[in-house]
């Protein structure tokens, strides 16, 4: 380009580029959308052997007990985590005793949190095919900034709660979206890594993830 003849601006450069690949596929045919993939349905007790399976892969922890046991797994899975934040719709009759409880009334500060040892949510729905758990916030769940400061998160998912599909899921949270409720989806631990493929665990939320599934 010379000075008369200057580079045009990133809006014109765009709208040019449109314009060109309009003239080219002026005129085709469109063609039809693949059709939506869908898996073999699987039984009950298979969802849960794949979700179970997932979370593994993922390197959190998994437990399954019936409803009679749930203070117990949640105390083991707590381990010497002491100082706790449990949601306020959270059942008590799960909670094991001895717990330094803190409830998010009035809301706890992002300092009471970053000092919390750890958080036990329950969650909406639970999806077997990929291993992830979706929360929206509701009473057994908190405010989302309860399930992503404390280091290590243990979440109750009753065995009705876990469905095959990502599409089934997307279903059962659609009422929570038209309400306007956040969804945080959870898949393992949090852990990212960077362009040299560092691994770093901990960054966008809880670094420890324990799964216990309610039958």
């Amino acid at each position: 380009m010379t000075a008369e003849q200057p580079f045009p601006s990133t809006a014109e450069a765009k709208l040019e580029m449109l314009t060109l690949i309009n003239r080219a596929i002026a005129g085709a045919e469109q063609q039809p959308l693949p059709p939506y993939p869908v898996s073999a349905p699987l039984s009950p007790a298979e969802v849960l052997h794949q979700f179970e399976d997932r979370i593994l892969d993922y390197k959190a922890a998994f437990t399954r007990v019936p409803a009679g046991e749930v203070a117990r797994a949640i105390g083991a899975a707590l381990g010497g985590a002491r100082r706790v934040v449990v949601p306020p719709g959270l059942n008590p009759e799960w909670l094991p005793g001895g717990l330094d409880m803190l409830r998010d009334d009035p809301p706890l500060s992002h300092a009471d949190l970053d000092r919390a040892e750890a958080v036990v949510t329950g969650c909406t729905v639970a999806v077997s095919e990929t291993g992830t758990i979706i929360l929206d916030h509701g009473p057994d769940q908190g405010r989302r900034a309860l399930s992503l400061i404390p280091d290590l998160h243990v979440c109750l998912v009753r065995g009705d709660q876990v469905v095959q599909t990502v599409r089934q899921a997307v279903d059962t949270v659609a009422a929570s979206v038209r309400a306007g409720r956040p969804l945080t989806w959870l898949s393992g631990g949090s852990a990212t890594s960077d362009i040299e493929l560092v691994r770093v665990e901990g960054v966008h939320g809880p670094r420890h993830l324990h799964v216990i599934v309610v039958e």
